[in-house]
């Protein structure tokens, strides 16, 4: 089922979970669900987080020098479905983790955590049929990722197989913070929509979305914006004490 944004533009916030520790990042996800995000996103931390800038490289590693697991970050998961039963829940990882506990094995787990969808940042729509017969099976929507560079016929590919949303990197290249949100985002937002449009699955645009001024550009094209890297960089210069509040009220400025 796709995820619904009822408030338009939708945000959706990534946190890499376990950083500063795992019960900080759970009072922060309530926060920032509090304040006006559709989804949270929880990433899981990994070793070599290719595809992430700086940012979420040091938070991540940070996470796995804790001892952080998959098996912790679906815990968090479960207790975010019983606080905000309605909040938009995301499990975002690399695909080794899910490896190691075997995808049927972790379908059914995430399933059981109350996750909404999943989003493996290194599965690949051409090799993704197990993967995709697992999460249907658990009624969990697979998201993949789009990017500027794919040609029409793989964007139609990951529109049918995506079901929750489609994330669509604004950029070629790592996460991180930008100065403007690049206009390939606006083209391949375009480019997808014929696609995406005759299923109702919503496009989030994420990589570099960092401020007020971007999530309002991107609601001129788009459904929703992934914010990641700005809030992962705001908690790791934040007391944890203080972190919640501090991504509370970001969440809040974006939506003002």
């Amino acid at each position: 089922m796709p995820i619904e944004f009822k408030k338009k533009p939708g945000i959706v916030a990534y946190l890499t979970a376990g950083d500063p520790d795992l019960a900080t990042t759970r009072e922060i996800a309530l926060a920032a669900i509090d304040n006006g995000a559709n989804v949270i996103e929880l990433g899981v931390p990994f070793s070599d987080p290719l595809a992430d800038g700086p940012v979420i490289q040091r938070a991540s590693q940070r996470a796995v020098a804790r001892g952080v697991r998959l098996t912790d970050v679906l815990e968090v998961a479960r207790q975010l479905r019983a606080a905000r039963p309605a909040c938009g829940l995301v499990v975002f990882s690399y695909l080794n983790p899910v490896v190691r506990m075997g995808m049927k094995n972790f379908c059914a787990a995430a399933a059981a955590a109350g996750a909404d969808g999943v989003l493996l940042t290194d599965m690949i729509v051409e090799e993704a049929g197990e993967y995709l017969a697992e999460m249907k099976a658990n009624g969990l929507a697979p998201i993949f990722l789009a990017a500027p560079t794919s040609p029409d016929a793989r964007l139609k590919a990951i529109a049918e197989a995506s079901e929750g949303f489609v994330y669509a990197i604004s950029r070629v290249g790592i996460t991180g913070t930008q100065q403007n949100v690049a206009g390939d985002a606006s083209q391949l937002v375009a480019r997808l929509r014929a696609f995406t449009e005759p299923r109702g699955i919503p496009i989030a645009v994420g990589f570099g979305i960092s401020n007020a001024e971007h999530v309002r550009a991107v609601a001129e094209f788009a459904d929703a914006a992934v914010i990641g890297s700005a809030l992962v960089a705001m908690i790791e210069i934040t007391k944890p004490s203080q972190a919640p509040a501090a991504i509370g009220r970001f969440i809040a400025g974006l939506r003002a």
